[in-house]
């Protein structure tokens, strides 16, 4: 009685102008289900709609067709669970206490938007990956479901061993089977692919694809066969995720949901490999992102360039549901809503920000008494600032503890070994090696972010403005790093299974790390 009570409040309350078919004319529009699907480790701009050859995802590039295409979405943090933390609240990682870092603490203090839904009329479910690694926590002596209630019990063959056996459309069917009471929902799809590990050779063997027809292999990797293959590899546990995908809008349609179902799909980090996941740079932080509603998003098919955040994500799920963040339990969030774009009217009066920003703290261990590598950084006008707080320290993680921010991966295993037999240094370099305390990119000409401008004094102004303003924003956002308790981040725990990893690898303990290969491990300490 009382979620019927809920949503008869919500349904009356709710007036929607986004989707009104002539300025002016406003249309009543009952709150729309919401479905939210995230693949695990997917690059910008790795799927069909973006013009990639090599990736076939019909699912995505029909969400793309008949909504909207977002050409400039970034996560602030590029790994999982602190990027999910940014998506669920609305709020940059700095802003989150424990949750800035991979592998530790939910703090009871922060709501998620499918926990707020949850609390006012909808119905919520996942299936898949959730809100992880980490501990969720407790709240009022309840363990908290941060995505909402899990939906894992069908499962399903799968084409490779690597790839998971929930099936996530079936799931996503007993979820909606159960819904009997007829109010909005919102699930979320948190599919486990493309994470590593990967069957070597399935893209060549099941993506029937051949190594030449990768395009272009970025230029901090040797274009080499293995390489190819790797990504090839990646790119069809990407097409498994959209298979998934194009089943569920395909349930949605033959039930007659699909119409008043807002979908939105994306990745939570960059892909799993060296120089990319993990770290923060264009290819690690820029996301791809399509968002779908056929009742609520007028003039489909668009491209938006405007540089979008995923903390503009939880104010838009709240509006669309008629909700006033000060009306929830959420605390503040710097995001803005992606709803100003479902209505491309000339009246549309945007103030939105022209810019973007990153950073990280401390994801995975391996380096002395479990510290992170603190970033923090800025996309503006086409160029990236970064700033690295603590250069003297490896940015993936110590070399003799396997480098342990980085997947382990035969495009990892190659570079690590093209080094050691002395064959090219300059990969490793850029993959593994130290950096510098400021780092500048022209993304629009360097994708790769291999050519830093930094030192150039004819790029000190502009350096100087994209610092500045960096700094205010983290000031304005209370940025523990900013106001002189940086190192709180490092004194929060560690949850994963290899806590204290490099002190007890020093001990001679066998710890497995899980995540990374038996070779990443360097005989010796580098300097």
């Amino acid at each position: 009685m009382k979620t019927f009570q809920k949503y008869a409040t919500l349904f009356l309350a709710t007036i929607f102008l986004a989707c009104s078919p002539s300025p002016g004319k406003a249309v009543l529009v009952e709150p729309p289900n919401i479905l939210f699907c995230i693949a695990d480790d997917a690059s910008f701009p790795h799927m069909g709609a973006y013009g990639t050859s090599w990736v076939n995802t019909p699912g995505f590039d029909r969400v793309a067709r008949e909504g909207l295409l977002f050409t400039r979405a970034y996560t602030p943090n590029a790994k999982c669970a602190p990027s999910r933390s940014a998506i669920l609240t609305g709020r940059n990682s700095w802003q989150l206490e424990e949750a800035a870092n991979h592998s530790g603490n939910f703090p009871e203090k922060f709501s998620t938007f499918m926990e707020v839904l949850g609390n006012h009329g909808y119905l919520t479910g996942c299936t898949g990956k959730g809100w992880a690694p980490g501990v969720p926590g407790t709240r009022n002596g309840k363990p908290r479901q941060l995505t909402g209630k899990p939906y894992n019990t069908v499962t399903t063959p799968t084409p490779t061993e690597k790839i998971s056996k929930i099936d996530y459309t079936g799931n996503f069917k007993d979820f909606l089977k159960g819904n009997s009471v007829k109010g909005p929902w919102a699930f979320w799809y948190g599919g486990y692919e493309p994470h590593r590990a990967y069957a070597y050779g399935s893209g060549v063997q099941l993506g029937h694809k051949s190594p030449e027809a990768i395009s272009e292999v970025p230029s901090f990797w040797p274009d080499e066969t293995v390489v190819r293959n790797d990504i090839l590899d990646y790119a069809y546990e990407i097409e498994y995720f959209d298979s998934h995908l194009r089943a569920m809008i395909q349930h949605l349609e033959n039930t007659g949901q699909l119409e008043n179902t807002l979908i939105v799909v994306t990745s939570d980090n960059g892909m799993p490999f060296p120089r990319v996941k993990g770290q923060a740079y264009e290819f690690s932080n820029h996301m791809p992102l399509a968002v779908m509603w056929p009742k609520g998003i007028h003039t489909p098919g668009r491209s938006i360039a405007n540089y979008v955040s995923f903390i503009d994500l939880a104010p838009t799920f709240l509006e669309v549901a008629g909700l006033e963040w000060s009306q929830t339990e959420m605390a503040s969030s710097p995001g803005q809503s992606l709803t100003e774009f479902f209505d491309p009217s000339p009246q549309t009066h945007s103030t939105r920000k022209d810019f973007v920003l990153m950073g990280k703290e401390r994801h995975d261990v391996g380096r002395p008494k479990d510290v992170g590598y603190p970033i923090r950084g800025i996309f503006k006008d086409d160029y990236l600032y970064i700033k690295n707080y603590e250069p003297l320290r490896w940015p993936a993680g110590n070399p003799e503890t396997g480098y342990l921010n980085t997947d382990g991966s035969p495009t990892k295993s190659r570079i690590l070994q093209m080094r050691r037999k002395g064959e090219d240094k300059s990969y490793w370099d850029m993959n593994f090696g130290k950096r510098v305390a400021e780092e500048l990119y022209h993304v629009g000409q360097d994708p790769m972010c291999v050519e830093n401008l930094a030192q150039n004094a004819d790029v000190d102004s502009l350096k100087g403005k994209l610092a500045r303003l960096l700094t205010e924003n983290l000031l304005e956002q209370n940025d523990p790093r900013m106001l002189g308790n940086g190192a709180v981040f490092d004194s929060y725990p560690y949850r994963g299974r290899v806590s204290n990893f490099y002190e007890r690898h020093q001990k001679g303990e066998k710890v497995p790390a899980g995540w990374v290969n038996d070779s990443d491990f360097e005989i010796e300490a580098l300097k």
